[in-house]
């Protein structure tokens, strides 16, 4: 069974993450932000890793500071160098929101702050719009290759194609406007990341399931190509 950890907050759970691993087969074991932690010793622990939702990433990572920004300082220490070893390994990565816009600063790409219209004003409930999914790409692979996906919403931070790091390719965009919806590596085995939230099942079409499937799948290769 491969174990794929979780990057999540010190008060994140991970409940809806963990409950999905398990239903693909796979061990979901939670990575708090750790300051002292080996990065080394984290991942050879490990054979898969999800970036999971949460707080902005500090600006300072992609631009001059802003005033008003709300990051999680103590996460982007710890989550984002050990998003460069794992990518440097070759390691499965699947990067949900927060996770897909790690990915980006990570391989050199900026954000686009304060979206507007793709979460709700409370916080608390999901929008929901429809997603264009690039055809030939591996994620609409995974979808069985509907052009047209409807998702959940729940980010303000996201990024464009002029934004975008130049090893990723755009796999799916927002249907009225040029703001990138999924991503995939061009230079790694298996790297995805989706802006959406695909553990949040009640809220996606049923085939979200695969991301997750390919991800258990990749680690568990990776796993026995590495031991």
């Amino acid at each position: 069974m491969p174990i794929v950890g979780i990057t999540a907050s010190r008060k994140a759970k991970g409940a809806r993450y963990i409950r999905v691993l398990e239903k693909v087969g796979a061990e979901p074991v939670i990575l708090r932000p750790d300051s002292t932690a080996h990065l080394p010793t984290v991942l050879d622990s490990i054979d898969g890793l999800l970036l999971s939702g949460g707080e902005d990433i500090d600006p300072h990572y992609y631009e001059a500071p802003f005033l008003d920004a709300t990051p999680d300082k103590e996460r982007d220490a710890f989550e984002l160098p050990l998003l460069k070893e794992a990518l440097k390994r070759d390691m499965p990565v699947f990067g949900v929101c927060r996770g897909m816009e790690a990915l980006n600063v990570v391989m050199g790409g900026k954000l686009t702050r304060k979206i507007k219209g793709h979460r709700s004003p409370d916080l608390v409930k999901s929008v929901f719009h429809d997603v264009y999914v690039a055809p030939g790409s591996r994620l609409g692979a995974l979808f069985g290759g509907a052009p047209i996906l409807r998702v959940n919403s729940r980010h303000h931070q996201g990024f464009t194609q002029s934004q975008k790091a130049p090893g990723l390719l755009a796999s799916a965009y927002v249907l009225d406007g040029d703001l990138i919806e999924a991503v995939e590596s061009l230079s790694h085995t298996w790297v995805f990341g989706v802006q959406w939230h695909p553990e949040r099942e009640s809220e996606n079409h049923p085939k979200n399931l695969n991301l997750f499937h390919a991800l258990a799948e990749a680690s568990d290769r990776f796993s026995k190509n590495t031991s």
